[in-house]
């Protein structure tokens, strides 16, 4: 695993396809390491001619953890953040957002298509608002503006994510995952268990950070409302989200395109919180039509899971 000294810390990354590419910075969300990204979306955007730059964020994975910040107290930050009080926080998104930026020096890229799902969704936005010269196009995936009064979780998205289990129980982990998986899974696209637990037990393997995923849960309360940041980007921006996303609920999707000028939504039927492997070639679809400037994609057809052909999450 390549590593590159940024903003004082340790950024792992990975690279794939040619450096002479277009490059696509792809961030990943709370708590999820470069691994998460599906295979098939990276060797995807490779093949359409892409050079695709992952990496762990801060405090996860293989990159710097911040254990001098205990673990903070998520109950206690929840309760605050419903009354708008001031969180206390490590770092915050801003300072992710300086990873990423530094993470491009270090690769000596100038500038690139930036990429992120949920709260790396809500990095790239920062990204693009405060490295305008540097973001050749804005993708914001399952993400939010973080404006107060937004729809927040379902009951059960809020239950499964704030539910704990002892870190040194490895079972008890992998089964109170696998249980947040199946809630805020795509409902019309469902994941086959075995492979959701395979993929939890490579990230457990890889890098865990439990207390690290508390800390970036904080530095996105932390991080406040984004509106005004948004209106200041200038890039081609195309945001994506599911209709049927129970953690970042779709009117967060419709907020965020509506504060970018000039942003384009799409809005798939079907998708929850994750990347499923029956909706990869759409959305290699949508983010190659987008990296191109092309506006109106030709779409492959979409086949939602039906009742009696396979395991409802």
């Amino acid at each position: 695993m390549a590593t590159a000294q940024v903003n004082g810390i340790t950024i792992a990354y990975e690279t794939s396809g040619s450096p002479l590419d277009p490059p696509v910075l792809l961030i990943m969300g709370l708590g999820m390491q470069l691994i998460a990204w599906p295979e098939d979306l990276v060797d995807g955007l490779v093949e359409q001619g892409y050079y695709v730059i992952r990496f762990d964020n801060r405090d996860i994975g293989l990159s710097t953890k911040f254990h001098q910040h205990k673990k903070p107290n998520l109950v206690w930050a929840y309760l605050k953040s419903l009354f708008g009080l001031k969180q206390t926080s490590g770092y915050t998104l801003h300072d992710m957002a300086d990873d990423a930026a530094g993470l491009l020096d270090a690769l000596g890229i100038a500038q690139a298509h930036v990429v992120g799902v949920s709260m790396g969704g809500m990095i790239a936005q920062i990204f693009a608002a405060r490295f305008g010269a540097r973001t050749l196009s804005l993708t914001s995936i399952m993400s939010s503006s973080g404006r107060r009064g937004l729809p927040g979780p379902t009951a059960a998205a809020r239950n499964a994510m704030m539910r704990s289990a002892d870190p040194s129980d490895r079972k008890a982990v992998v089964e109170r995952v696998v249980n947040v998986y199946r809630v805020i899974g795509s409902p019309s696209f469902p994941t086959p268990e075995r492979v959701m637990r395979a993929n939890i037990e490579r990230a457990m393997d890889r890098g865990a950070n439990p207390d690290g995923v508390a800390r970036q849960l904080v530095a996105i309360v932390a991080s406040g409302d984004r509106t005004p940041l948004l209106r200041k980007i200038r890039c081609p921006s195309l945001v994506i989200h599911g209709a049927a996303d129970p953690l970042v609920p779709v009117a967060c999707g419709v907020d965020t395109a509506q504060a970018i000028p000039g942003a384009r939504l799409e809005v798939i039927e079907g998708m929850g919180h994750d990347l499923p492997a029956q909706l990869i070639e759409r959305l290699l679809a949508l983010l190659d039509h987008h990296l191109r400037g092309n506006m109106a994609p030709e779409l492959p057809p979409l086949t939602p899971h039906r009742a009696g052909s396979g395991t409802h999450h």
